[in-house]
């Protein structure tokens, strides 16, 4: 039995997720650049997803 693939993705408040490859992916959400099993593409998010708060918690208004 193959092994699922998985893409790791990304929504406009830069959160992070992962999808299966084989499915369209949902409004708002983009491919952020990393493929591969569940296992790795979770090991990614957290390497690359140091800081939990959605952007718009993060910037300071305008």
């Amino acid at each position: 039995m193959a092994e699922s693939r998985f893409l790791v993705v990304r929504n406009d408040e830069e959160q992070y997720s992962i999808w299966s490859a084989d499915r369209e992916l949902p409004p708002g959400w983009q491919e952020a650049g990393f493929a591969g099993s569940r296992e790795e593409c979770l090991a990614h998010i957290d390497t690359v997803w140091t800081d939990m708060r959605p952007r718009s918690v993060r910037e300071p208004a305008s």
